[in-house]
């Protein structure tokens, strides 16, 4: 576990509020798929991957305030997708594989993290991408093989 503090993780109403898991995220991910486009309603989302203990299960305080909302994934499983219920930031997802085991790690948005390091960030489903990608910058044509 990390000695340093967690991040904070703010919607944009502020009304949730809660720490990373940790101090620092796995990875940091510039997703342009576009399902990201439509749930960012720009050219890509930002997610800081962190281990989903810490944060999963759901304390009862922040499940009052926030929502979930399912959808398929392209591997065959589905997406937990976690939002405020006062101003609709999106705030977390979860991958859920095929057998219905919750993934081992949560996606935050990286939006929404106070403080985040945004610098050492892979671009993922850049074959959906709708801007022009540095070339020395870290691009896979969906995801990387090892992805958390």
């Amino acid at each position: 576990m990390d000695k340093a503090q967690p991040l904070t993780v703010r919607c944009q109403c502020g009304r949730v509020v809660f720490p990373t898991p940790t101090a620092t995220p796995l990875k940091v991910y510039f997703c342009h798929c576009t399902e990201c486009q439509k749930q960012s309603s720009s050219a890509f989302g930002t997610s800081a991957i962190f281990p989903a203990e810490g944060l999963f299960p759901l304390s009862s305080e922040l499940e009052s305030k926030i929502k979930r909302y399912t959808r398929d994934t392209d591997k065959g499983g589905k997406m937990d997708c976690y939002f405020c219920t006062e101003c609709g930031s999106r705030l977390f997802h979860r991958i859920v594989g095929k057998d219905g085991v919750p993934g081992s790690t949560v996606s935050i948005k990286g939006g929404c993290i106070d403080g985040l390091d945004w610098s050492n960030g892979s671009h993922i489903y850049v074959r959906s991408a709708v801007i022009k990608i540095p070339d020395e910058w870290e691009t896979y044509e969906t995801v990387p093989s090892n992805l958390l």
